[in-house]
């Protein structure tokens, strides 16, 4: 019989459950991305999900919960389809294209999901007043750029220099391109993704 006990020792949640909190977070990427951090009150999600604030309550401790939750699911919603996209394709700078370019997919796909992550990740604060997110809570995405470029070299695609740098840069390139295109939604994503893929794929060449 399926245990009823997650590993953490917590209760699992019911499908409803599941259900109330998928749909918390979806009206708080709704109004984030449409009024900015500051001005998604709980009352103001909860307005737009069709509950009450209790409900909200109910399910999150309070906003800073609710906003880790929408970081969460949407980064692992991003990175289950880069990896699909990246399935079967071979050689570090097959690679290294398919990141920009998958990544530029994903965000023309869910425009509304990467703009509430930037208004979460400019404004969240931890207790001390320090950004929540940042350089330091980017480690997973610095380790999986990291090992293309540890592949590329290994293979000779590659020529030698230091790959945190390198994956760092290429981060930074990523949130860039994101932050150009959320202040101009006409600009050409594809376009932008291309040429940052043939920068990177020359500047790391042999």
């Amino acid at each position: 019989m399926r245990s009823e006990i997650e590993p953490d020792g917590q209760k699992r949640r019911s499908f409803i459950e599941e259900a109330r909190r998928a749909q918390i977070v979806a009206s708080a990427v709704a109004v984030i991305a449409d009024v900015g951090f500051a001005q998604a009150s709980l009352a103001r999600i909860a307005k737009h999900a069709g509950i009450s604030k209790g409900v909200i309550s109910y399910h999150f401790a309070g906003k800073e919960e609710l906003m880790e939750e929408v970081v969460t699911r949407t980064y692992t919603e991003a990175a289950e389809e880069l990896l699909a996209a990246v399935e079967g394709v071979e050689g570090a700078s097959a690679l290294l294209r398919m990141y920009f370019v998958a990544n530029a997919a994903h965000m023309r796909r869910h425009r509304s999901k990467i703009l509430a992550l930037g208004e979460i990740f400019n404004n969240l604060r931890t207790a001390d007043g320090k950004p929540r997110y940042g350089v330091r809570t980017s480690e997973e995405i610095y380790q999986a750029l990291e090992k293309i470029f540890t592949l590329g070299r290994h293979t000779g695609e590659f020529r030698d220099f230091d790959p945190r740098v390198m994956s760092v840069t290429v981060s930074a390139a990523m949130d860039s391109m994101f932050g150009y295109w959320a202040a101009y939604p006409d600009h050409d994503l594809e376009a932008h993704a291309r040429e940052l893929a043939d920068l990177f794929e020359r500047a790391c060449k042999k």
